[in-house]
């Protein structure tokens, strides 16, 4: 089936993913501040992510730490990697509420986007309890990574909305996937993995085909300004997973942990890997190609 059959049926299916999504969302969604035990005791001797998964793991900084000190750089991690998402979380939902603004709320369609507005506030609360419980820093993007979302949720319609949702929405579902099914991860981090896997599912898939509906009929002007803003997203967020502060925690300068991690092998691996099945995606929707895709590989999410 080539693209332009996919596109025109799932064109014709919209109302009807709609609704098996919204259907899907009453039988199969979470209420955080319930379902999770936030005052139940951290297990001891646990991760808060796997540790091959960290950004120091396999370098020289990595051998010279404690088994102890790597678990703690663990839980900073999965706290700043949850920090980025909640950020990228408050800009997708000005752009899903912009969105709906201008469309006929009948529509189930426009019904889904304002029941992903929901789940993504309850996710954005579920990210900063997260920290708070594990009594971590507040690792918030730097001011001018914060100041680009704010350009991003303001100019990003269409084709870069969607693109820019995936990507995020992907590389964490990939990451909190393998976590979630980890015994040696923290329980706390695998429940709220698992939450957020479970709704972010049908997130992907609202994104995924409309992304595919919106392509077709798009120019070359507005496919080359989706191709770098997407490709600008994907850039910062790799960048800003791991906050460079985290490594005080375990005594390490930061601008020596960072410079480590972006040049770890085993880092850029994860990167990759993490992007493995939206990369194909991407291409073939024509978001990924031409001069902006530099800034996939410089961020190792391309080889």
């Amino acid at each position: 089936m080539n693209v332009k059959t996919v596109n025109a049926k799932t064109v014709n299916d919209r109302e009807a993913t709609a609704e098996r999504l919204l259907r899907s969302s009453l039988d199969h969604s979470y209420e955080p501040s319930i379902d999770i035990d936030w005052q139940a005791p951290l297990a001891d001797g646990t991760w808060g992510m796997p540790p091959h998964r960290v950004s120091l793991y396999g370098t020289e900084l990595w051998e010279g730490l404690t088994e102890e000190q790597r678990r703690t750089l663990s839980v900073h991690e999965v706290c700043s990697i949850a920090r980025i998402g909640l950020w990228f979380e408050i800009i997708l939902m000005q752009m899903l509420l912009r969105y709906s603004y201008d469309r006929d709320p009948r529509r189930q369609h426009i019904q889904y986007a304002l029941t992903e507005i929901a789940d993504e506030c309850r996710h954005s609360i579920m990210f900063a309890k997260m920290t708070e419980r594990y009594g971590v820093p507040d690792y918030a993007p730097k001011r001018l990574t914060h100041e680009l979302g704010r350009f991003f949720k303001t100019v990003a319609t269409g084709p870069a909305m969607f693109a820019g949702t995936l990507f995020v929405e992907e590389i964490l579902d990939q990451l909190q996937r393998e976590a979630m099914r980890d015994d040696s991860v923290q329980p706390l981090t695998r429940m709220v993995n698992r939450i957020h896997v479970t709704e972010e599912a049908r997130h992907v898939r609202y994104a995924r085909e409309e992304l595919m509906r919106i392509m077709p009929g798009t120019n070359a002007a507005q496919r080359t300004l989706a191709r770098y803003l997407s490709a600008r997203v994907a850039f910062v967020v790799a960048r800003n997973l791991v906050h460079r502060d985290v490594y005080k925690s375990v005594g390490i300068d930061p601008a020596v942990g960072q410079k480590a991690a972006l040049n770890n092998p085993h880092y850029q691996d994860t990167l990759a890997w993490s992007a493995r099945k939206l990369v194909p995606f991407l291409r073939e929707q024509g978001i990924i190609g031409g001069p902006s895709e530099i800034l996939w590989r410089k961020a190792h999410l391309v080889r």
